[in-house]
């Protein structure tokens, strides 16, 4: 703990993993070689990495002045958590169904563009609405969404493609309208019901969720949490609900949310298949396939999940805007995925 706190006093520009309960005192070296590699970037965006492997912490390290306590905003990520949370719903029998309308949860909607959207459809981004973030004209794109004086309204209100169009289209409306349902379902804020449901269970007790104008946290993103408990929300999805030995979702919630859904590989080339706000890639190391399962944010913000290797890595980057981050993540991911065997019998 002495060592913990002088790492955090002094902010190291690259530290090696400091000795907790949850992790032994050395990294193993091959790891520790892996995660060196990145302490003289010039870039100085990549903030932390977390690796835990059968269930513990293995390995950490934090570059450029993050330390252990720092609350990182995960940007987009955050999707991927408040998919979580309409399966905590789900659980609880607060959403009765997928197939359910938006207008069943969230009252306002009814009568609106929005209100006959399913949430599957929501969860798959393929609402139909005209809401896309990679096209800066689109009606819904999500800057216009954060500089709405009512994000509410407006995204309650936008108008729907052609023909009801229900391709995949990337975009943060339909995450935020996601978490307007839960709150509708649960009647308490996304936050609170976070609170209860998620962060608690998982020993999490400090996080900043970002509300919008109109007073919602906001369901798409800019969730802030450290390194460490980023990394517990991957053990939670790789434990199928677990954690701890303590039931937290039904393992039935993220089999369904990790389940390849749709393909994306043609637009996005650090994924294959998209699930319920939950990406999944194939990567090849040792010669053999590696199913990957992750969160993603902008700047490079990841949990990779990886059954094979029993494993979770969870990457914190302030890249947001460059295309590095995304790159410079996969690449520590893949060096990982070539430095540690496949999960031997416990």
């Amino acid at each position: 703990m002495q060592r913990l706190a002088l790492v955090m006093l002094l902010g190291l520009s690259a530290s090696a993993q400091t000795s907790t309960p949850d992790a032994p005192s050395a990294a193993p070296a091959a790891i520790t070689q892996v995660l060196a590699r990145w302490d003289a970037e010039a870039d100085k965006d990549l903030k932390a990495v977390v690796v835990r492997q059968r269930g513990r912490i293995i390995a950490e390290r934090y570059y450029n002045g993050e330390a252990p306590a720092t609350l990182h905003d995960v940007r987009s990520a955050g999707k991927s958590i408040t998919s979580l949370l309409v399966g905590a719903a789900l659980d609880r029998k607060c959403i009765r169904s997928l197939t359910d309308p938006l207008e069943r949860y969230v009252t306002e909607a009814k009568g609106r563009p929005s209100g006959t959207i399913s949430l599957d459809q929501i969860l798959t981004m393929r609402s139909g609405l005209q809401a896309d973030d990679r096209d800066p004209e689109s009606p819904g794109h999500e800057d216009r969404l954060d500089a709405s004086p009512d994000p509410f309204q407006f995204a309650l209100s936008l108008p729907v493609l052609p023909g009801r169009d229900h391709r995949y289209v990337y975009n943060s409306a339909t995450a935020y309208l996601a978490g307007l349902a839960v709150e509708g379902a649960t009647g308490r804020s996304l936050e609170a019901f976070a609170a209860e449901a998620l962060f608690k269970p998982l020993g999490i007790t400090r996080w900043h969720w970002a509300k919008d104008a109109a007073g919602h946290a906001k369901g798409q993103g800019n969730l802030s949490l450290t390194a460490r408990d980023f990394s517990s929300i991957g053990q939670l999805v790789l434990n199928r609900g677990t954690y701890e030995s303590r039931r937290i979702l039904s393992a039935s919630w993220i089999e369904e949310s990790l389940r390849p859904r749709v393909a994306i590989g043609i637009w996005d080339p650090y994924a294959d298949h998209y699930g319920y706000f939950w990406y999944s890639k194939t990567h090849a190391a040792r010669g053999e396939p590696v199913q990957v399962s992750f969160a993603s944010g902008n700047g490079g913000n990841k949990i990779y999940v990886v059954p094979s290797r029993d494993l979770v890595v969870a990457i914190t980057s302030s890249a947001y805007g460059q295309a590095r981050g995304q790159r410079r993540s996969e690449a520590i991911l893949k060096a990982l995925l070539e430095a540690i065997p496949s999960k031997e019998p416990r």
